[in-house]
């Protein structure tokens, strides 16, 4: 079942690269360091390089539906990543790249003191979030729209940002975690949740994967260390990051 599923993604992917490559080429603001190079694009990359890495298209809003997929929660078991966030009643927790929201959803109801800032830079997603929230009557989920650099978020104002499968995604890497960085509260937390690029066997593209060295690699020149690498889920690493 999940690599038909992964397979019905792989269809929808190349759906929406169209759409995805003009959302990364059009308006976009210049790169602050001289951080990038620049190469011919793969298939599923951007054609630009950050330590080492091509960055992978994003999948845009036509994606939707793969992210609300029935089976999301078992493939993923999204259960086990709540738990292994161990979240406190009053944190304040940025999702980014939210999406449609559904683990934003999923984190509300253990955040009764705190909230979710629930952040995408496409407007059709904050759309969505509107109205889950909407369906849903929840006061503490804010929706956010961010930039491909900057994900708007206040200087320490942050328990915990959680990045599900979208970090390798970013076409300005440094810029967006260097923002999110300075929005952490003294003692906050990043966590990366991404498939495993260690392992084979993880039936996701090669460019829509991330290793630990490769993420510590990235998160280190931006002055964060690797806290902990929870591997609970069956095909993804949770790695967890801080100053």
């Amino acid at each position: 079942m999940h690599r038909i599923s992964v397979l019905l993604f792989t269809l929808l992917f190349a759906c929406c690269r169209g759409a995805s490559q003009q959302q990364t080429t059009t308006a976009l603001p210049a790169d602050s360091t001289a951080a990038y190079r620049f190469t011919s694009a793969s298939r599923d990359g951007i054609g630009k390089v950050y330590q080492g890495r091509e960055i992978a298209q994003v999948m845009g809003h036509l994606g939707a539906s793969w992210l609300e997929r029935p089976e999301r929660e078992q493939e993923e078991r999204t259960d086990l990543l709540l738990k292994a966030l161990n979240l406190r009643p009053t944190d304040v927790v940025a999702d980014i790249g939210a999406g449609t929201g559904f683990f934003t959803f999923l984190m509300a109801p253990k955040l009764p003191e705190g909230k979710v800032l629930a952040v995408d830079i496409q407007p059709e997603m904050i759309t969505y979030l509107n109205e889950g929230k909407a369906k849903r009557k929840v006061t503490n989920v804010q929706p956010v729209l961010g930039t491909e650099s900057d994900p708007k978020l206040a200087a320490a104002s942050i328990d915990m940002a959680i990045l599900i499968d979208a970090y390798h995604e970013f076409s300005y890497p440094r810029e967006m975690m260097g923002h999110i960085a300075s929005a952490l509260k003294p003692g906050g937390r990043i966590v990366l949740v991404e498939y495993r690029a260690e392992d084979p066997n993880v039936p996701i593209k090669a460019l829509h994967k991330l290793s630990v060295k490769q993420a510590t690699k990235e998160m280190e020149a931006l002055g964060l260390k690797l806290l902990k690498n929870d591997d609970r889920l069956p095909q993804q690493h949770i790695m967890f990051f801080g100053k």
